[in-house]
C-alpha cells in the first residue's frame, strides 16, 4: 500500500491511550497561555509551541507537560479542553475513546474535585451530542507526586465516581517510581469495579511490566514496549491477550526509542500480542491518531486489512460494553468491505 492516508482517514477507530491535557491543540494552549501571560513559561504563540515541545528526554517532557497543566485554572478551562479534544478525535473518525485524566494535578491547583468532575461529565455528554463520539475516563496517578497523589486520586475516583469513569491508571516517570508501592490503591480501585491500566515498560525494562501485571493487576499496559526484550513476558502477554497501548511517535519524541525504524512494534505484533495504536499526547508530539496508523502501516508493511485489524484490536481491548464493541467492529468491517 503506497499511500494509506485516504483509507486511514475514513477508518472508524477507538483510541485507548490519549492524555487529557496532552491533547490540547496548539490553538487552545496558546489561548490559555495568553490568559496567564507573565505567569507561565508556555508561549502564547502557536508557532512557538513547536520549539517549546522539543523534549531533551522523558524528564524534560514531564517538566513541559506540567507547565501546560498549570494553564488549566478553572472548570471552564476543563470543559473547553475536554470538548475540544473530543472534536479533534471525532474528526479522525474516532467513535470511542478512553481519555487518561489526572484529577490530582487540577485539584491541587485549586479546582474542587466535584466541579472538575462535573465539567468533564458535561463536556462528555455534549461531545456525544455534538460529534457522535463516546468518551470514557481513566483517572491516573501522577507517579512523580508519590503516594499522597495515589491516595487523593483514589479518593476522587471513589467519592465522585463520574459516570464516564471506567479505569484506574498510573502515569508519569517510571525511573525511581516502582510500581509495587501503588498496589493498595489499585486493589481498592479494582474492588470498586475500576479496571487497571498502568503505564509500564516505556522507559524502564521488562520487570516494570511484570510488576504492573502481578502487583497492580493490569488488564492493559500503557506502552509496554520493553516487553520485546523478554521472550517469557511476550509469551505471557500473548497467551492472555493483555492489551498493549502502543504510541510509536511518542516513544521517539521522549527518547524512549532512538528512531521509528528501531521501534519494537513489529516484534510485538509478530509475537501475537493484542497491539493497539494510540497517540498519547498528540499535539505535543506533532502527531495525530491518523498519523500513528500511517506509521504502523509502514513499520508493519500492512495494507487496509492489517490496518482494520489494528482498529479491531483497539475495540477488543477497550472497556466498552459488548453491544458497543459489536457496533464499532461491524462498522470497521463494513468500511473495509467497501473501500479496502
Amino acid at each position: 500500500m503506497t499511500d494509506p492516508s485516504a483509507f486511514i482517514a475514513g477508518l472508524p477507530k477507538v483510541e485507548l491511550h490519549v492524555h487529557h491535557v496532552g491533547s490540547a491543540s496548539p490553538r487552545i494552549v496558546a489561548e490559555l497561555a495568553a490568559r496567564h501571560e507573565g505567569r507561565t513559561p508556555v508561549p502564547a504563540d502557536p508557532e512557538a509551541l513547536a520549539a517549546y515541545f522539543e523534549f531533551r528526554d522523558f524528564a524534560h517532557f514531564i517538566e513541559i507537560y506540567l507547565s501546560v497543566v498549570d494553564l488549566i485554572r478553572d472548570p471552564e478551562d476543563v470543559w473547553i479542553l475536554t470538548h475540544e479534544v473530543a472534536r479533534e478525535l471525532a474528526r479522525q473518525q474516532v467513535r470511542y475513546a478512553e481519555l487518561t485524566i489526572t484529577p490530582y494535578s487540577h485539584v491541587r491547583r485549586g479546582i474542587p474535585a466535584p466541579a472538575f468532575c462535573e465539567a468533564i461529565e458535561d463536556a462528555r455528554k455534549r461531545a456525544a451530542a455534538d460529534f457522535g463520539i463516546e468518551l470514557r475516563w481513566c483517572f491516573d496517578i501522577p507517579g512523580e507526586a508519590g503516594l499522597p497523589a495515589a491516595e487523593e486520586t483514589l479518593r476522587i475516583a471513589l467519592d465522585e465516581r463520574p459516570d464516564g469513569l471506567v479505569s484506574f491508571g498510573l502515569g508519569g516517570p517510571e525511573i525511581g517510581v516502582p510500581r509495587p508501592q501503588f498496589r493498595p490503591y489499585f486493589d481498592q480501585a479494582r474492588a470498586a469495579g475500576l479496571r487497571s491500566v498502568p503505564h509500564a515498560g516505556e522507559t524502564t525494562g521488562p520487570q516494570t511490566v511484570w510488576d504492573a501485571l502481578h502487583e497492580l493487576g493490569a488488564e492493559r499496559i500503557g506502552h509496554g514496549i520493553s516487553a520485546a526484550q523478554d521472550p517469557e513476558l511476550l509469551a505471557y502477554l500473548a497467551e492472555r491477550q493483555i492489551g498493549m497501548e502502543i504510541c510509536p511517535t511518542s516513544n521517539v519524541r521522549t527518547r524512549a526509542v532512538a528512531t521509528l525504524d528501531e521501534h519494537p512494534l513489529p516484534r510485538l505484533v509478530e509475537a501475537g500480542l493484542l497491539v493497539t495504536i494510540n497517540s498519547d499526547d498528540p499535539p505535543m508530539f506533532g502527531t495525530t491518531l491518523n498519523d500513528e496508523y500511517a506509521v504502523a502501516a509502514r513499520l508493519l508493511g500492512v495494507g487496509p486489512g492489517g490496518l482494520a485489524g489494528l482498529a479491531r484490536n483497539a475495540v477488543t481491548a477497550s472497556f466498552l460494553d459488548a453491544d458497543g464493541k459489536q457496533r464499532i467492529t461491524a462498522e470497521i468491517d463494513a468500511y473495509l468491505a467497501t473501500t479496502g
